[in-house]
């Protein structure tokens, strides 16, 4: 250990060992990300300075991170026009013990922070119940229908992101909006997108989150405030049911 003026400084390596660690952290924080379905295969990872920003973490450490997950077949970097990192496959055997690691860690915050989004979602809904426009309620509408004509995955899970973010618009209250996306950008890098969970399961959520989708904007639409916020509530749990069934798959034990 070196000194400064008489007080202990980190050694070189000390130094490496933190940063060796922070990258295992963020290897394992991007392998469940994917695990999970906050990245479905076929999708564009973000730039590494918002992944950084994200995860607050230098961009080095995101770069090294992201050099791992190539090194592990989840992720390919594309060169030239429309390039950057993009996801090969959701969940081999060998993310098992990264999910295991970053979910155990986590998990009654990210419990209550589920719980949280629940509850400011059915606010939100309320509010574009009480605030829509005759204009709003036409790209819910659209939102909606593409919701529908979407394939399975990933365009399914823009097209679910696209009309969450026309509910929040819907609301015309900016502030409301941006607590939100900051609570959902806390459990999913990927927000907006929602956790998508897993490849077997995935169609019967989709359908299911379609007839809650058409429920919702109806309420929304026809103005029904305490309806729109049940409806919100419930349908956003679908988040930490992903999560509780990734957990499962791990082998983790649930409370």
């Amino acid at each position: 250990m070196t000194h400064l003026h008489g007080v202990d400084a980190p050694g070189l390596l000390d130094r490496e060992l933190e940063s060796s660690t922070r990258v295992d952290e963020i290897t394992d924080r991007l392998v469940t990300a994917i695990a999970i379905g906050e990245y479905l295969p076929d999708a564009r990872l973000p730039a590494e300075r918002e992944l950084a920003a994200s995860l607050r973490v230098g961009r080095m450490t995101v770069r090294a991170a992201l050099a791992r997950l190539v090194d592990r077949g989840l992720v390919e970097t594309r060169r030239g026009r429309g390039g950057g990192s993009y996801v090969l496959q959701q969940w081999p055997d060998s993310s098992t013990e990264a999910v295991v690691r970053t979910l155990r860690m986590r998990v009654d915050e990210i419990r209550d922070r589920c719980d949280a989004i629940c509850r400011v979602h059915g606010a939100v809904s309320r509010a574009a119940a009480e605030s829509r426009t005759a204009g709003d309620i036409d790209v819910l509408r659209q939102c909606l229908d593409d919701y529908r004509r979407a394939d399975s995955g990933l365009a399914a899970q823009q097209a679910d992101s696209a009309l969450h973010l026309a509910i929040m618009d819907a609301a015309h209250n900016a502030v409301l909006k941006q607590v939100l996306l900051d609570l959902e950008a806390s459990v999913s890098i990927g927000a907006p997108a929602h956790v998508w969970g897993e490849p077997v399961t995935m169609r019967q959520m989709e359908l299911r989150a379609l007839g809650e989708h058409t429920t919702l904007v109806d309420a929304i639409a026809e103005g029904r405030g305490d309806d729109a916020e049940e409806l919100a509530r419930a349908h956003v749990a679908i988040d930490f049911e992903n999560i509780t069934a990734a957990m499962r798959r791990a082998g983790m034990l649930i409370d």
